[in-house]
């Protein structure tokens, strides 16, 4: 049985099928009042226990495996509404040691209430409302104190509408949920910001040339066009980022393999980047011979030097050069620039979303997509000091010829 569409709820699927194959009880009390306490265990023990024997209540159907082997926390209680199961991460969730909730009321172990403050087990009424019900879906609620947890609740019977044989609760923190809000709430602030710039231009130039178009020279018409160009550039390249992310973020990036000669390609990157007014004494192109042969998707190739040599260009000083050699694994290729560098304690956020290594512009979420790519691809990227001083990026793609060619 399952309640809800999330997956916390594997844990009460778990207890279920546990104790749905245990002796039953007798009927159950009406609500949580004036029940007498009994003892019991699920992975943690009020007394010395014995070695459970298989398919005893002590297990959760899987052999050497307990309660207390769950990440989330997993509360159980009896037909009565007294607590046989409080496992180590409840334990953990609560900040209420175990042999404090068995056999006390779940009411009592548990004293949670909703977001304006009423009180859950009495809205809910488990051991007294429909028998028909079969569970709670996963909500917010809260501890004592004020602390927030996710719960989720199934209701195992002993037929479909008798009553309640064992009430079974499971506790999540709030921590990683949490963090993916802040996320989100960042990345929403962060397309805003970016996007309003550049429309914000094209609106009022077009405007302009709209409104005025005869008053405007040549050359003036063509140097607002060429603005809005590339302001409309902008938002489409933001787009592409915005859609690599969530295919990053899903799992469904793809990678089309085909053989990539990488240091032609980044011959090519640096020709254009000295086409549009780079030095062309400010790179240097070092590559190994010979390189093994590379199946990789020459679009995300170019999408990974273009990020990284950009970023040496636009944020570093000096000299650019790019190793590309033989790696044991792969190929390797190195980007290396004379500039002032990361700092120690920011090496570690270099590949999260929205880190910007100054304030020369740009989203913050060209690295993330760049080490997203690179692991699609089977292979690592590092960052680290170079020998100058200034940022050295490395990153390595293993040979990965299509699965035809290796059958």
């Amino acid at each position: 049985m399952t309640v809800g569409t999330n997956s916390s709820l594997g844990a009460a699927d778990a207890a279920e099928e546990r104790f749905r194959d245990a002796p039953e009880a007798p009927a159950a009390a009406d609500g949580l009042r004036g029940v007498p306490p009994q003892a019991g265990d699920c992975g943690r023990e009020r007394a010395a226990p014995s070695p459970p024997a298989p398919g005893s209540p002590d297990r959760l159907g899987i052999p050497g495996v307990d309660a207390d082997d769950l990440p989330d926390g997993l509360v159980v209680a009896d037909d009565t509404g007294r607590v046989i199961c409080f496992n180590s991460a409840a334990a953990r969730i609560t900040a209420l040691a175990p042999d404090q909730a068995l056999g006390s009321r779940i009411d009592s172990a548990l004293p949670l209430e909703d977001l304006e403050g009423r009180r859950w087990w009495t809205l809910t009424d488990p051991y007294g409302g429909l028998g028909i019900r079969r569970g709670q879906p996963e909500r917010n609620l809260l501890l004592p104190g004020g602390r927030e947890v996710l719960v989720s609740a199934s209701y195992i019977r002993t037929h479909p509408t008798g009553p309640l044989r064992r009430l079974v609760v499971t506790l999540r923190g709030t921590e990683a949920r949490r963090r993916t809000e802040r996320s989100h709430a960042e990345l929403i602030a962060t397309v805003a910001h970016e996007l309003r710039s550049p429309l914000t231009s094209v609106k009022g130039f077009t405007a302009t040339l709209l409104a005025k178009w005869e008053r405007f020279t040549d050359e003036q018409k063509r140097l607002m066009l060429e603005t809005v160009d590339a302001d409309a550039n902008r938002v489409t390249r933001l787009i592409a980022e915005l859609l690599d992310i969530s295919r990053i973020d899903s799992g469904r990036l793809e990678v089309r393999r085909q053989p990539v000669d990488i240091a032609t390609a980044v011959g090519r990157h640096v020709q254009a980047l000295t086409a549009n007014g780079q030095a062309p004494e400010r790179f240097l192109v070092r590559v190994g011979r010979p390189l093994p042969d590379l199946w990789a998707d020459p679009d995300k190739i170019d999408q990974i030097l273009g990020n990284l040599l950009e970023n040496a260009v636009r944020h570093g000083d000096g000299t650019v050069t790019i190793d590309v050699s033989p790696h044991e694994k792969g190929t390797a290729v190195t980007v290396t620039d004379e500039g002032p560098g990361i700092p120690e304690e920011s090496m570690g956020r270099v590949f999260t979303r929205f880190w910007r290594g100054s304030k020369r512009g740009g989203t913050g979420l060209g690295l993330y997509i760049v080490k997203g790519i690179v692991e699609a691809h089977g292979g690592t990227i590092t960052v680290g000091r170079g020998p100058g001083g200034g940022a050295e990026f490395r990153f390595i793609l293993p040979v990965s010829a299509p699965a035809y060619l290796t059958q």
